[in-house]
């Protein structure tokens, strides 16, 4: 029986080796293509996922867990400690769900420690903070301590992203700040940053090539800032690449990244379904 148990919303990317871990569990989003409902769990069909949304007239959506989900996992776990991770409030109502979740359990019972945290970013940003509270956990620090020390990783962590295609995020008003951003017939591609849960510019380029050099200009510059060496990256901060149907792209960025800032370790993932609906064909997440 594990003494922690951590949620995430389907989001979160979790390597293969946690699908069945007892220690995680994910709570689904529901991904919406032409009026058909699909649950986004860790089975979903990827390839036929990226096909209809390819193909749909209308523009895909996504609708969020209920408070009731997040509930139901609280009540059937032997778990003390529940750490919650859901995506940025500023792209979903999840956190709110989760809050309420927490919020209504706490009215009734007081046997549990509930943390619920908004990652400020989506996909493998939410993959680190949950590999965060295990690593916490089993180092045995207290609820307290690593409430704390996740808050911190949060408000320190990067989220960068390079699109192919930002058609999903644009039409469902995703892309507020970056109204003036054209990505068309000459082939610009945007770098996109998280700030504090929202998407900003970073930079653009001609070809994914290309805007992938100036992310990794980026990361390296940051990573290897304010007396950051070469032992503290390896001890200290994890790459995680997130990508939807570009393994050759994810483990490029990967490879130059590796000649010039070395990271404790390196995790590529394909992303869930609802990533992928917001990601598209092509797209790639980095955080650390």
């Amino acid at each position: 029986m594990a003494q922690y148990l951590i949620i995430a919303d389907s989001s979160c990317e979790l390597p293969e080796e946690y699908h069945n871990d007892a220690r995680f569990a994910l709570v689904p989003f529901y991904i919406n293509i032409e009026d058909n409902i699909t649950i986004d769990t860790p089975d979903i069909d990827i390839p036929k996922l990226i096909s209809d949304i390819a193909a749909s007239t209308t523009c895909p959506k996504s609708s969020c867990p209920s408070p009731d989900a997040f509930i139901k996992l609280i009540e059937e776990s032997d778990a003390t400690n529940i750490y919650i991770v859901t995506i940025s409030s500023h792209l979903s109502g999840c956190y709110n769900s989760a809050v309420l979740a927490m919020n209504t359990y706490n009215e009734e019972h007081d046997d549990k420690n509930i943390l619920v945290i908004d990652s400020e970013s989506a996909s493998c940003g939410e993959s680190q903070l949950a590999l965060k509270a295990m690593e916490y956990e089993e180092e045995g620090l207290s609820f307290e301590e690593i409430s704390t020390r996740l808050l911190t990783f949060r408000d320190t962590m990067s989220t960068y992203c390079v699109l192919d295609n930002l058609d999903t995020l644009r039409k469902n008003g995703r892309l507020s700040k970056l109204s003036a951003l054209v990505a068309g017939t000459l082939n610009i591609k945007p770098l996109l940053m998280g700030v504090k849960g929202e998407l900003e510019a970073a930079g653009k380029a001609i070809g994914l090539k290309k805007t992938w050099n100036i992310m990794v200009d980026r990361i390296v510059k940051d990573v290897t800032s304010d007396c950051r060496t070469t032992d503290y990256l390896k001890s200290h901060f994890r790459l995680i690449i997130a990508h939807c149907n570009n393994l050759s792209g994810a483990e490029k960025i990967a490879s130059m990244l590796q000649e010039r800032a070395p990271f404790i370790d390196y995790i590529i993932m394909h992303t869930s379904g609802l990533s992928t609906l917001y990601a598209n064909d092509g797209g790639i997440i980095v955080t650390y």
